[in-house]
């Protein structure tokens, strides 16, 4: 296995290394000390997880999450002083797995590497059963992909597997933390703001295509059911 840690502060990247040499001594940590040079070694090295921080010099860290996403699906941890709802929400937003606040525990960004690249490895949700349509909705377990019409929704692997259980649920509500359970794992049953970022994320890439298509329908305070 192999990490990009992406930070100017030397002491922080000592401090991923010894995670990864506790979990995974065979790891290989690369470094990256500003967002221009981790772009560069990103490219270079195809890191199977990313750990980064937003404050960086020159090319911010919200820029290089995003560049990284256009490009992969490699599992991003957001690695950060900034703990505000808002800093954490924008970072899920452009494409990050999940968001730590600094000072951490070793033992707590262990759990959440695990966590990531547990789901990383998981083959899409699916199976051989029909596909699910309504109108121009269709979802294909075994294709293990989402259509509206003729087009072709690109979901990441997170987005997919949140619409997958609303899908084999439907029409009955699923709880916030059923669905963080399922999706992202039992380490995750208080955040929900994955949940709701995860769930614009979905609907926007619906509306895109038809801007009066919402799938997702929220019962407040309980949970989301699929609307079509």
């Amino acid at each position: 296995m192999k990490a990009l840690v992406i930070d100017d502060d030397p002491d922080i990247i000592e401090a991923v290394g010894i995670c990864f040499a506790l979990r995974w001594p065979e790891a290989e940590v690369v470094e990256a000390p500003d967002g221009e040079s981790a772009l560069e070694r990103f490219s270079a090295e195809n890191p199977d997880v990313v750990i980064l921080d937003i404050g960086l010099p020159g090319v911010s860290g919200m820029q290089v999450c995003r560049e990284l996403r256009q490009r992969s699906d490699v599992p991003i941890i957001m690695l950060t002083a900034r703990g505000g709802e808002l800093d954490k929400v924008q970072g899920l937003e452009t494409g990050a797995d999940d968001y730590i606040t600094k000072p951490f525990s070793h033992l707590e960004l262990l759990a959440r590497i695990r966590a990531v690249m547990r789901r990383a490895a998981l083959p899409p949700l699916g199976g051989n059963e029909p596909p699910f349509e309504s109108g121009a909705f269709r979802f294909d377990f075994s294709g293990h992909q989402v259509l509206y019409g003729e087009r072709k929704i690109h979901l990441t692997p997170t987005e997919y597997n949140l619409l997958y259980h609303l899908v084999k649920n439907r029409p009955n509500v699923v709880q916030h933390r059923t669905l963080l359970a399922k999706v992202w794992g039992r380490e995750y049953l208080d955040e929900n703001d994955y949940l709701k970022v995860h769930v614009q994320r979905i609907r926007s890439k619906f509306s895109d295509l038809e801007p009066d298509f919402d799938p997702i329908e929220n019962e407040r305070g309980v949970g989301y059911r699929l609307k079509v």
